[in-house]
């Protein structure tokens, strides 16, 4: 047994999962150890970054450079991590959400989702030009 695996099993016995939420674990893990759809990308394939380069010639102010490099990394973590908030804190942080604004279920996002978003994300390229300011948004 792995130690992954045995970690969720260690957590559903001292209450800290439920079994629906070891289950789910579990079957990332299997996904993940199987080699089979996004995950079976080698790591050169992987988008690795998300960028925001913006550069501003601003008459007054002079040149602004902003140069944001967010690893994908990160993003996969957290959503793994998400994966064993109890389902009640769950609906606590969906609640604070939507007193924000902010339309969005954490119940939603699996690795396996999050990897098919960043799939998509290789292909994103924005471009803003305008006389004083270029923003790009790209995946790299």
């Amino acid at each position: 047994m792995n130690d992954n695996r045995r970690q969720i099993l260690d957590m559903l016995a001292n209450g800290k999962l439920t079994a629906e939420e070891a289950e789910r674990l579990l079957a990332a893990l299997e996904r993940n150890n199987s080699g089979t759809g996004a995950t079976a990308m080698t790591e050169t394939d992987r988008v690795k970054y998300l960028r925001v380069l913006v550069d501003t010639k601003d008459p007054l102010d002079g040149p602004t450079k902003v140069n944001v490099r967010v690893p994908m990394q990160l993003l996969r973590a957290g959503v793994k991590l998400a994966g064993v908030i109890p389902a009640s804190a769950r609906d606590e942080v969906n609640s604070a959400l939507r007193k924000e604004g902010i339309a969005f279920d954490i119940n939603n996002v699996t690795p396996q989702n999050l990897e098919e978003l960043i799939e998509q994300l290789r292909e994103l390229t924005v471009d803003v030009d305008n006389e004083n300011t270029k923003v790009r948004v790209f995946c790299e």
